[in-house]
Parts: C-alpha cells; sequence; structure tokens
C-alpha cells in the first residue's frame, strides 16, 4: 500500500509510540490525525508534522465517533488506524495489601482491550464504504499494540499483560472478519521503549531489566517503533499476526 496522501488515525498519538509513529508515517506522506485525551499535547505534535490534533477517549464510543467523522472531513477516511492508547498499573493479584482492585483491573481492559477494539470496529466499518486503492483490493490496514508482557508478564502485570493479551487474541479473527473488504490487521508486541508509559516503572527494574536486553542492549525509540509501523503499511503480505520488537528480551518474573 502506498501510504503517500492516505490519513492516518493514530489513538494515543499525543506521545509515546503514538507520536514516534505519526512522525515517521508523516514524513512518509501520510496525513495524521492524532486522537488522544491530552489534546494540548497531540496539538503541540500536529503542528511539527502538519497534522490534525482531536480530543478522544477510546472508552467513549460517541467520542470515536466525533473524532473520526471530523478527521474523515479534514483529512479523509482513515486508511490507516494505530491503536496506541494504553495505561498500566503495577498491582499483585493478592498480597498483604489485599486482593487486586477489581475496578483498577476492569479500568485497563476497558482502555486497552476494549478501547482498542471500539476504535478498531468504528474506523474498520467507515474503510468497507471506500474505494480500493490498489489492484489486491485493499482498502486499509489496522495496527493494535500489544506488548511483550503478553507471552512474558512479570509480577504485579496481570491487568495489564491479560488486556494485551487479549489484544493479540483478536488479531487473526479480525484479520479473516475484515480479509473480505481487503483490510489487514497487524498487532506489534513492544519490549521496553521510552515513553511515557515507562515512566511509571520503578528506576530498580529498570536499572535490572535493561542489561537483559540481548541487543541493542538499551531503551527502544518511538522512531524505530513507527519505522516498523510504516513497513506493516506498505508490506500488503503482513496480516493476521502479531510481531515483537523487543531487542530479543524474554521478561523475568520481577516487576515490583
Amino acid at each position: 500500500m502506498d501510504i503517500r496522501g492516505l490519513t492516518a488515525l493514530i489513538t494515543g498519538g499525543a506521545s509515546g509510540l503514538g507520536a514516534g509513529a505519526a512522525r515517521v508515517l508523516s514524513e512518509a506522506g501520510a496525513r495524521c490525525a492524532l486522537l488522544d485525551r491530552n489534546v494540548d499535547l497531540a496539538r503541540e505534535v500536529a503542528a511539527e508534522i502538519d497534522g490534525l490534533a482531536l480530543a478522544c477517549d477510546v472508552v467513549d464510543t460517541a467520542s470515536i465517533e466525533t473524532a473520526l467523522a471530523a478527521a474523515s472531513a479534514e483529512l479523509g477516511v482513515p486508511r490507516i488506524v494505530l491503536n496506541a492508547a494504553g495505561i498500566d498499573v503495577a498491582i499483585r493479584t493478592a498480597g498483604p495489601k489485599g486482593p487486586h482492585s477489581l475496578a483498577e483491573f476492569e479500568r485497563v481492559l476497558r482502555v486497552n482491550l476494549t478501547g482498542t477494539f471500539n476504535v478498531a470496529r468504528l474506523a474498520a466499518q467507515a474503510m468497507t464504504a471506500e474505494p480500493p486503492l490498489n489492484e489486491d483490493g485493499e482498502r486499509g490496514v489496522i495496527v493494535n499494540i500489544a506488548s511483550v508482557v503478553a507471552e512474558d508478564g512479570p509480577i504485579g502485570q496481570v491487568a495489564y499483560a491479560a488486556s494485551k493479551a487479549g489484544v493479540q487474541g483478536m488479531t487473526l479473527p479480525m484479520a479473516r472478519d475484515l480479509a473480505p473488504f481487503g483490510i489487514r490487521v497487524v498487532t506489534v508486541a513492544p519490549g521496553m521503549f521510552e515513553t511515557p508509559l515507562a515512566s511509571g516503572i520503578p528506576q530498580s527494574w529498570i536499572d535490572a531489566i535493561i542489561p537483559t536486553v540481548p541487543f541493542p542492549r538499551r531503551w527502544g525509540n518511538p522512531l524505530e517503533f513507527g519505522a516498523l509501523v510504516r513497513q506493516i503499511c506498505e508490506n500488503p503480505m503482513l496480516n493476521g499476526e502479531m510481531i515483537r520488537i523487543d531487542g530479543a528480551i524474554r521478561m523475568g518474573i520481577e516487576h515490583s
């Protein structure tokens, strides 16, 4: 898929992986709509890349519909969707402080899993009415974000791991659902990337885990994540799969 001139809808686009992907896709010629609850920060990134910033909460269907309609009216119906909005908590299932808060567990699943599906289903429906972009009949691509924690979750990450395993699990059936319309679905599972979400990780754990990354032994850069998103958009044979981008890390037991 030639992404030049196409509209990319990016949730969580104000910072971190979403902003990194927006910068890469914009440089490649895409027109980016950045959806975020922090619309002021999204405007700063949008000004940098000549994009569009829109307030959006992925757990609110009306909010998504409003943002999708605004992006479509100004830039065109999105043919690239990146679900980068997400949250994390570090709480053990049970222990001296009591059981894991059910409200916190449900909140993480609602944002990371239900929010991802909510945006994907609405954006995909809009794509189905658009003409194909090429001789393959391709209409667009949806890129969702899981995490290496979906496969090797450490202590204290039961909510986050469950939410991201859910994103991984819906990849293939969603790709099969949307294949008749020429819409691909790919999930990316990042490892240790330098993002605002990672800022909540205890420094002692960071000091212990970064040296275990086989290569390169450092934080990932959101622009490196963005480069993978671009390749997913441009390579039509990438579909129905989760791709790890993690420097070959395999998470240990400890987190908190």
